[in-house]
């Protein structure tokens, strides 16, 4: 076949970024050709996305890809889950989305028990519960007697803002619509009666449209021509849909993945959800993903901690690059102290490096006292978490799981790669490094009829991107250290 060209607008926590994927047929080369900043603005004491500012680097990013010359099928968006925005009469847009870090649902959880068990939520959601939520976050507005909810029409997630943007069609696509603790994964709709429980109006929930869908030309004047294709909205699904592992969608893997940036995705791909009390206590979570399968996972915090040390040192007038940040984890000696990455000291303090020391006091344990020891306890620990829900994707894939995928940016950081292998005592596969890009361009492939299947495209990234592997070293006084772990977590 010629050669044909897909844009994927990948828009992250950090950094939002226009990559364009030229298919031959037969691999797929990928070219970054517009990068901005993203990150949240503090209005108020409040925390917001900047969806102007989003918006004016999107439109540039167009241009940038016209400027190529290579003519473009199609483009699609796809950002982080659980945010959103809310339109009135007339598709107002009522004010810039709350970043998913605010403090607002601080303590919201508890708040939400009280009206309906915890055990009921998730029997109708599947998913686990993380204060940020969508449903939690409206639930705060409620609570906070926002206006805005009594002007609403609908909710658009991150990604379907964009896409609407971009077409004029408003339309939740399904990957991201299933982070927001709203839609039954057993009956595959809204879980309408469950929010109006907490008395938010279901009316704002609209259409849900799989990944593959053509919702037709863009507008004009926005700098390019072509169709806009739904990808896997929720970066994690186009992420998933990247891994290049063998077999058919739908069959038991003696696979899982990792999806490694600020956050770190941990699961397995299931055929169907799997909604009960066990997976409830795991605290893991059914989200949609590409081929209507299910990501069964866990979400770990992931390299936020190393983010945030190094904004920490660096507001003090250090200047590190990660470079640096990693010559100093890798001099400092292992396994000597751990934290519970998910513990909610680490959500959103003002000091990181002060958060993972006083974490270890409080727990009895050796103080990280410098740079590099902070970094290596905040790598271990996340090491040692990928062990700990290996075992409970083992336990709910049946079997056990022979090969871990790690996939994202966050393989960029090679100690963590080997340390995932050396902690979980299991060969990691690192690759590709532009998943989600990659999951996104191959998407529309699909749609467009280039590429037959999610298995196929699998095929065409195992052809397309080197990998790294990561084989098992000095297992013995990782496993003498899981229990000091264990005893952090519990």
């Amino acid at each position: 076949m010629a050669e044909k060209a897909y844009l994927a607008v990948d828009i992250g926590a950090s950094s939002g970024r226009h990559v364009v994927g030229r298919f031959d047929g037969r691999r797929l080369k990928l070219e970054e050709i517009y990068r901005f900043d993203n990150g949240p603005v503090d209005m108020a004491g409040s925390l917001f996305w900047d969806l102007p500012h989003q918006w004016t680097h999107v439109q540039r990013g167009f241009h940038a890809a016209a400027a190529t010359g290579t003519p473009i099928t199609s483009v699609g968006v796809d950002t982080w889950g659980v945010d959103f925005g809310l339109l009135g009469r007339g598709d107002v847009l009522l004010g810039n989305p709350y970043h998913y870090r605010d403090a607002r649902t601080n303590g919201i959880l508890q708040r939400a028990f009280e009206i309906v068990p915890r055990r009921e939520i998730f029997r109708r959601t599947g998913l686990q519960f993380l204060q940020f939520n969508t449903l939690f976050q409206l639930l705060a507005m409620k609570l906070a007697g926002s206006p805005l909810l009594d002007a609403a029409e609908t909710l658009l997630m991150m990604p379907d803002l964009f896409h609407w943007l971009m077409t004029g069609v408003k339309c939740n696509e399904f990957t991201v619509a299933s982070t927001s603790q709203m839609r039954d994964p057993v009956k595959g709709a809204w879980a309408t009666e469950l929010v109006e429980q907490f008395g938010l109006p279901s009316k704002i929930l609209g259409r849900v449209e799989p990944p593959g869908t053509n919702l037709g030309p863009m507008r004009g004047g926005l700098g390019l021509a072509a169709d806009v294709v739904l990808p896997g909205s929720h970066d994690t699904a186009s992420a998933v849909m990247a891994v290049p592992a063998a077999g058919r969608p739908g069959k038991r893997p003696d696979w899982c993945y990792i999806s490694v940036g600020t956050w770190a995705l941990m699961g397995v791909e299931s055929p169907e959800p799997v909604v009960n009390d066990r997976v409830l206590e795991m605290t893991f979570t059914n989200e949609g993903g590409v081929g209507g399968t299910t990501r069964l996972l866990k979400n770990i915090c992931g390299l936020w901690l190393v983010q945030e040390c190094r904004r920490a040192w660096n507001r003090a007038g250090r200047n590190w690059g990660w470079e640096d940040l990693n010559r100093l984890s890798a001099a400092a000696p292992a396994r000597e102290s751990f934290i519970d990455p998910d513990a909610a000291a680490f959500l959103a303090p003002d000091d990181m490096p002060e958060a993972i020391r006083g974490f270890c006091a409080a727990t009895g344990q050796k103080v990280p006292k410098d740079e590099g020891t902070v970094l290596r306890c905040a790598l271990d620990s996340l090491a040692m978490k990928f062990r700990y829900v290996l075992g409970r994707c083992e336990g709910l894939a049946g079997g056990r799981i022979e090969t871990i995928h790690m996939v994202g940016g966050g393989i960029q950081n090679r100690q963590l790669c080997q340390a995932a292998a050396d902690a979980c005592g299991r060969r990691v596969v690192a690759g590709p490094v532009e998943a989600t890009a990659t999951g996104n361009v191959m998407t529309q492939a699909v749609a467009a009829g280039d590429v037959g299947s999610i298995a196929d495209a699998r095929e065409v990234v195992r052809a397309s991107f080197a990998v790294e592997q990561y084989e098992p070293r000095d297992t013995a006084a990782w496993d003498d250290a899981y229990e000091r772990f264990l005893k952090v977590v519990a």
